[in-house]
Formats: C-alpha cells, sequence, structure tokens
C-alpha cells in the first residue's frame, strides 16, 4: 500500500518543509538552506543547496509551472529562485521585518502570498517583485495558507486559530475559530466536489492544529452568493498536535503529520484511515504529494526526509465501513496495530508492540499470559484493559466478516457499499465502482453481461439508509 523507496538525510537540522514540482523535491530546514533533488533518481541537484537566508528556513513552494521555487524565512524575507540555474531572482522583504512564516504561488503563478509571525500577509507581483497589496490578521502568527484552485481567494490559519478568506485584492471575506489551540496547516484540494450544477464550484478544504484535529471545509462559490465556507468534519487519528496536512494531486487521499511521530493516509471520500506510517522518529513536520504521480515526502524534526510510493489500486480496495477495520484484522501490518493503539488511548505501549514485532494476527492472539511474561507489562489494570479492546475487536471483526447481508456487498468489489446506485440493469453498486466500470467503455452490465441501456446512475438512498441502520447496530 504504502513502500518507503528513499531517504533523504543531508540537512543538518529539523527539516521545515517539502515541495514538489513535476521533476524535483525541494525542502527546507532550520539549517538556513534550500536542498533540490530530482524525481527521477532522488540524486541532489549540482546547484543545490541553495544559500541566501541568514537565518532558518520555514517553507519552499514552487510556481505551478516548476520554474521558479519561493523559500521564507526567520530573516524576514521571501526569496525567489530561478530552479534551472540555481540563480535568485528576487529577495522581497517583509514591510514589518517580521519572520516569514509560509508562502505561497496562486495558481496562475502571477502573485505571491508570505504570512509573517506578526500577522502580516503580503500579496506579492511575481513578475515585478513588488509588494501589490497587504493586510493583517487582528491575533497571532500567520503560519499557514492555501490558494483555492480556481485562484479567487486564498485562506490563511494562525497560531490563535483562526481561518482567515481573503479576496485577490486583499478584503477579508470571513474569518472563523477553526482550532481552539492554533493553527498549523492548511491545504486545498485540487479538484471539485461534483454537485451537478454549472454555476457552482466546491472544494474540499482541510486544516490541521495544535488540538489533534484535522478538520474538512467544503468552500462553495456561486457568480450570485459568492462565497461560502461551511464546516464538514472532523478527522481523528493522532493522538499529538498535528502539525502538517495535504491533499493528493487527484483528490483521493489527505496526508497528515505529528508530533505523535506518525504520517496518516485518509481516503478523502470515506474519511476512512487507510494506513498510518511512524518510521520518522521525532515529530513530523512536512508532507507533500508529486503534482502527477502517487509520491509522498514526509519531513520531521529528526533530519530526514522520506519518500513513499502508493498503489492507488491498492489503495481503493482498502476502503471499508469503519476506521479501525480498514481491512481484516489479521491483514494489519506492525503500523497498522500502532495506529489502534493510539486510537484505543493506548500510546505508551506502541514501542513494546513494535520491538515485539506484534502484526494483526499476533494482536488476535495474544493472551493475559503473553502481556505479563512476554511482553511485561507489569499492570494488571493496563494488562485487563488490553485484553477487553482485543476482545472487543475480535468480536467486531467476526460480525462484521461473516454477517454481512449480499444485498450490502457490492457485486463488482465484494466489499460493503458507501454509495450505493442504481444503474440501468436493475442492480445496485457502489457509485464508484460502477462509473469506473463504465469509464472503461464497458458498456455492459457487470451482473448480466448485456448492453447497458443508459449509463445513467441512481442513488439508492434506501438501501444506503439500510446499511446505515445495519452499522449502527453493529457498532454499538
Amino acid at each position: 500500500m504504502a513502500k518507503l523507496i528513499h531517504t533523504l538525510a543531508d540537512h543538518s537540522d529539523d527539516v521545515n518543509c517539502c515541495a514538489f514540482s513535476s521533476s524535483l523535491l525541494a525542502t527546507c530546514s532550520l539549517d538556513k538552506t534550500i536542498r533540490l533533488y530530482f524525481l527521477s533518481d532522488f540524486t541532489e541537484l549540482p546547484l543545490s543547496p541553495l544559500k541566501f537566508h541568514t537565518y532558518a528556513v520555514h517553507c519552499c513552494c514552487f510556481s505551478p509551472s516548476g520554474h521558479i521555487l519561493a523559500s521564507c524565512s526567520t530573516d524576514g524575507t521571501t526569496a525567489l529562485w530561478n530552479t534551472q540555474n540555481g540563480q535568485m531572482l528576487a529577495a522581497m522583504e517583509q514591510p514589518s521585518g517580521s519572520p516569514v512564516r509560509v508562502c505561497r504561488f496562486s495558481p496562475d503563478s502571477t502573485r505571491l502570498v508570505s504570512g509573517a509571525a506578526d500577522g502580516t500577509v503580503v500579496l506579492w507581483n511575481t513578475q515585478s517583485y513588488k509588494l501589490h497589496r497587504s493586510g493583517s490578521v487582528k491575533d497571532g502568527s500567520l503560519v499557514a495558507c492555501a490558494f483555492s484552485p480556481n485562484g479567487i481567494i486564498f485562506v490563511t490559519g494562525s497560531s490563535c486559530g483562526d481561518l482567515t478568506v481573503w479576496d485577490d485584492k486583499m478584503r477579508c471575506l470571513h474569518s472563523e475559530k477553526a482550532h481552539d489551540l492554533g493553527i498549523t496547516c492548511c491545504d486545498f484540494s485540487s479538484q471539485p466536489i461534483s454537485d451537478g450544477e454549472q454555476d457552482l464550484q466546491f472544494f474540499r478544504l482541510a486544516s490541521c492544529g495544535q488540538d489533534c484535529q484535522i478538520k474538512i471545509w467544503v468552500v462553495s462559490f456561486t457568480h450570485i452568493l459568492g462565497f461560502k465556507l461551511k464546516y464538514k468534519s472532523t478527522l481523528h487519528g493522532h493522538c499529538a498536535p498535528v502539525l502538517a496536512c495535504a491533499f493528493s494531486h487527484n483528490g483521493q487521499l489527505l496526508v497528515s503529520g505529528s508530533v505523535d511521530k506518525s504520517v496518516i493516509v485518509y481516503d478523502t471520500n470515506t474519511e476512512n484511515i487507510l494506513h498510518t506510517l511512524t518510521q520518522h522518529t521525532r515529530y513530523v513536520t512536512t508532507c507533500a504529494f508529486a503534482p502527477n504521480i502517487l509520491l509522498l515526502a514526509t519531513g520531521s524534526m529528526d533530519k530526514t526526509v522520506n519518500i513513499w510510493q502508493f498503489d492507488l489500486e491498492t489503495l481503493c480496495q482498502a476502503r471499508s465501513a469503519e476506521d479501525h477495520l480498514k481491512h481484516f484484522t489479521e491483514d494489519w501490518s506492525e503500523d497498522d496495530v500502532s495506529a489502534w493503539l493510539c486510537a484505543q488511548d493506548l500510546k505508551d505501549l506502541v514501542d513494546i508492540f513494535k520491538m515485539n514485532n506484534i502484526d494483526g494476527r499476533e494482536l488476535l492472539n495474544l493472551t493475559k499470559e503473553c502481556l505479563a511474561d512476554d511482553l511485561k507489562i507489569e499492570s494488571l489494570g493496563l494488562r485487563n484493559k488490553v485484553l477487553r479492546k482485543i476482545e472487543e475487536l475480535r468480536t467486531k471483526v467476526k460480525t462484521l466478516s461473516s454477517e454481512i447481508p449480499d444485498e450490502f456487498i457490492c457485486p463488482i468489489t465484494r466489499e460493503l457499499m458507501q454509495d450505493p446506485v442504481i444503474a440501468s440493469d436493475g442492480y445496485s453498486y457502489e457509485k464508484e465502482a460502477i462509473e469506473n466500470w463504465i469509464s472503461k467503455k464497458k458498456r455492459t452490465s457487470p451482473m448480466t453481461n448485456l448492453v447497458l441501456p443508459s449509463t445513467v446512475l441512481t442513488p439508492n438512498r434506501t438501501l444506503k439508509m439500510a446499511i446505515n441502520r445495519w452499522l449502527e447496530t453493529y457498532q454499538k
């Protein structure tokens, strides 16, 4: 599902940020440098490292074309670099001289936003390198920023927890408290959410913070009503502050990195946890997906950047009805067991379980004797708690795997349906599965092999309600 294919260990201090272009990976660090690597083999470019900043480099990002790289620093400057020859194009000073924490290009590359520790935000003209407009938030440092995919607005996040929405004229359109203890990162999905109305555009926005949560928002644009931001849901899984979040290029995945040293990958449609990566030995400070392929980079205070490769089909197959039962527990890896322990408020046992190579199969076979004699868990109360949680897990696995009604299972994926639709053959399928089937020019019915009279899909709300009722019954 997620394969570690390379580790970069060239920085001499904490890695603060990483970013992809179509051919390069950039990383920046407390060591004051920016490093560039080829995606083909992850060798460092001859022109790397880039040196200009006199203090820590907090953020770096590529223009959409990949020809320009921006970096910002505690020294109060935002630098623009030519990625083909490594030459610095401009050094733009924050008017207040405050440390610059974040920078982002607009989708058309004509503007660049820089946000600073004193709450000031500047919109730069990237052709003239001149200040275009500026503004500020009421409280806190600006630590996060993201442009909407259509470039109409951008969002900033502050250390006080406020999400603020700005238009291209630096007018504040909206501001609200999103995370009580402060925002650390935010990102837009580049893929719109389909709603069937041509005049209406929906995009997902993710934010994360010191409250250990990731929140999903829906941003809508209409010519008549303008902009609207609406809270959708909260993703859980981390047991410590979440420092970074990022969507994949196709919008199907969301990744987060945390003070708990883990990286969690979510399915954006079901909001289930697909995988938990725990290779970093200190806080995970940054994560980024490549723009055209399923490559993920994660950076940490352990001074390394890990490169991961994903198999999208495998990830899609891993979707299921429940977060904790994303696939059969017997197939869980050691990392999956670690994620389960954190979710059960047993994070203190993660190191013990990993040291003893406890995977899903071993987890289900644990006894009170194993916990006491083999794992050396001395507390009787803690041993009993672990046993209760394992027994609950065994019960859920047995129930869900053996008692799912046949009519709740998609004929294509053979998995519990999340979003059932009725096709013109009269059968119900998982929406994404039948859409993929039809998109591959298979105009025949998966059940009868006859030509489908129509490709229209109708939501089966009655079946969805029945599935939800069944799930509620077995989740109690």
